[in-house]
C-alpha cells in the first residue's frame, strides 16, 4: 500500500497487536451486544482491530472506510467484511438509515477529523450509548479535562454535557506505522443520565462556542453579541472566563439568556 495515500487522510496505521486487543476489550467490556448495540468502525485501515471485531460472531459489526487501498487491501486479507464494509466517508453518511438501532463507535480515529467524529456522535447521542477511540494525545486530554485546565474547551463541554469520558491509556508513536510526531491516547465516552439539558440546546451550544472563542475575555464580555438589547442580573459567573466554568454553569447561562421564563433577564 503506498504510504502516500495513507498521510493524504491524515491516518496513521496501529501496528501493535498489544494496544489494538486493548482497544477492542475497552469496547467489549461494554458489552454492546446486550446492550443492544450494533458497531461501527471507523477507518479500519490495514484490519488491525477488524480482524479481532470479527472474531465477535454475536456482534452485528460493520466498518466504514473511504480510502480505496485500505477497502482493497481489507476485502483481500478479511474476505468475510466485505457484505458488512461502507465505502464512504463516515461524516458525510447517513446513520439512522443504515442502523435503526443503537450503535456503538470504534476506531483508530484520523487525527485530522478526530474532533468532527465526536461532533458527528454529539448529533446522534441519543442512539450512541459508547464509543471507544484512540485520537491524538493533545484532543484526548482535552475532552476530558476538567474545568480550570487550559485544555478544557468547546468540545470538552458539549460532550460532557451528555457523555462520561475515560482516558484509558496512552499509545507511543512506536505502536504506528508510520509513526507520527505525537504521542496518542485511547478514550471511552459512555452516554450519562441527562435527557434533557433544561435550556435550549441550540442556544448552550451557542453559548458555549461564543465564550471559548473569545476565551481571554470574561463571561460578560464575551456574551455581549447574544444579549442584543438585553441585560442579566449580575452574578459573580459573569466576571469568570470560560475555561472557569462547568458545564452545569454553562447550562445557568443559556438559561439566563433566553428570553422566555428567565425572571434574571431584564428588557
Amino acid at each position: 500500500m503506498k504510504v502516500r495515500a495513507k498521510k493524504r487522510l491524515g491516518q496513521h496505521f496501529l501496528n501493535d497487536e498489544g494496544i489494538a486487543r486493548r482497544i477492542v476489550e475497552s469496547l467489549l467490556e461494554m458489552n454492546p451486544c446486550g446492550a443492544g448495540c450494533s458497531v461501527l468502525e471507523v477507518g479500519p485501515g490495514m484490519g488491525v482491530l477488524t480482524k479481532y471485531l470479527l472474531q465477535e460472531k454475536d456482534m452485528d459489526f460493520r466498518a466504514v472506510e473511504i480510502d480505496e487501498e485500505s477497502v482493497e487491501y481489507l476485502v483481500m486479507n478479511y474476505p468475510d467484511i466485505r457484505p458488512k464494509l461502507y465505502e464512504e466517508d463516515f461524516l458525510r453518511m447517513s446513520l439512522e438509515k443504515i442502523f435503526p438501532g443503537r450503535l456503538a463507535i470504534i476506531g483508530n480515529f484520523p487525527y485530522n477529523i478526530s474532533s468532527q467524529i465526536f461532533f458527528k456522535i454529539l448529533d446522534h447521542k441519543d442512539r450512541i450509548p459508547f464509543a471507544v477511540g484512540m485520537i491524538q494525545k493533545e484532543v484526548a486530554d482535552r475532552l476530558a479535562s476538567p474545568p480550570g485546565n487550559k485544555a478544557y474547551g468547546i468540545l470538552s463541554v458539549l460532550l460532557q454535557a451528555w457523555y462520561d469520558i475515560e482516558y484509558l491509556f496512552t499509545v507511543e508513536p512506536g505502536s504506528f506505522s508510520p509513526p507520527p510526531k505525537v504521542r496518542s491516547a485511547v478514550i471511552r465516552i459512555c452516554r450519562n443520565e441527562r435527557t434533557d439539558l433544561g435550556c435550549d440546546e441550540a442556544l448552550f451550544k451557542r453559548v458555549v462556542k461564543t465564550c471559548f472563542n473569545l476565551r481571554r475575555k470574561t463571561i460578560r464580555n464575551s456574551i455581549k453579541p447574544l444579549l442584543g438589547e438585553y441585560s442579566i442580573r449580575d452574578t459573580p459567573m459573569l466576571d469568570m472566563r470560560p475555561e472557569q466554568l462547568s458545564v452545569e454553569q454553562f447550562v445557568k447561562l443559556a438559561s439566563l439568556l433566553s428570553r422566555t421564563d428567565c425572571p434574571d433577564r431584564i428588557e
